[in-house]
């Protein structure tokens, strides 16, 4: 199955026409052609079952025949609240591969020791758009506009808390402390770690430490370790 994304179509759509961007390729690269079949998500859950009705490669119409909606394949609420890396395409990983494996949230934090502090939020959406419609996912992530981790954390949270850090403290393994089917929030640090003053701010605000392994992660292969041993343990 080809996916297309619109965040425009709902169920009260008829006809809809495609940008020039995507018109070009659906008519010159797919050469999809008057009467040939496009399915189409909005993101929300809904897959639509389209016809084309003009295969132009700057204006492509196509008419909504029918729609489906589909859950999401897991039945917890997975949030990782992430810092930024230092180089945006370790951070563009992260979010292709978390995107591809099932997560429902992103927030990148801007800690103490954070090296990057300003994101393009759009292309970082493109990432998503594009790891999803790969994926086959009918439900996209959602990713929010960077924020301080002081402000994050006073941030009322429902579920499971962690927080994953590198000091020598008394902490146990992610996967050992893992509920499954519950709501569950994870903080990734910099490349840098967090600083000692927000581990005790975590702590403060009734995050659990935890370890990802014996091994020191990059901070983008930890938030992939984190949102794998999620999906690991509700299998």
């Amino acid at each position: 199955m080809q996916l297309f994304y619109n965040s425009e179509i709902n169920e009260t759509t008829k006809n809809f026409t495609f940008d020039k961007t995507e018109s070009r390729h659906i008519v010159r690269v797919l050469r999809k052609k008057e009467g040939d079949t496009i399915f189409i998500t909005n993101g929300l859950g809904f897959l639509f079952n389209s016809e084309i009705v003009i295969a132009n490669d700057k204006r492509c119409l196509v008419k909504i025949n029918s729609f489906e909606t589909h859950n999401k394949p897991w039945n917890y609420y997975l949030h990782i609240a992430i810092a930024p890396t230092k180089l945006n395409d370790r951070f563009e990983w992260f979010l292709e591969k978390a995107t591809e494996i099932g997560i429902d949230e992103i927030t990148p934090i801007i800690c103490e020791h954070s090296e990057r502090k300003v994101l393009k939020l759009d292309r970082m959406e493109k990432i998503i758009h594009s790891a999803a419609k790969q994926s086959l996912k009918f439900t996209f992530p959602k990713i929010n506009k960077p924020i301080a981790f002081s402000q994050f954390i006073k941030t009322p949270i429902d579920g499971q808390l962690f927080i994953a850090h590198c000091e020598e403290t008394d902490k146990k393994t992610l996967k050992s402390q893992l509920k499954p089917s519950t709501n569950t929030t994870i903080l990734i640090g910099p490349e840098g770690d967090f600083s000692t003053m927000e581990i005790r701010q975590s702590l403060e605000h009734k995050f659990i430490p935890v370890s990802l392994g014996e091994s020191r992660l990059r901070t983008e292969t930890a938030g992939i370790v984190a949102t794998h041993s999620v999906a690991f343990i509700n299998e």
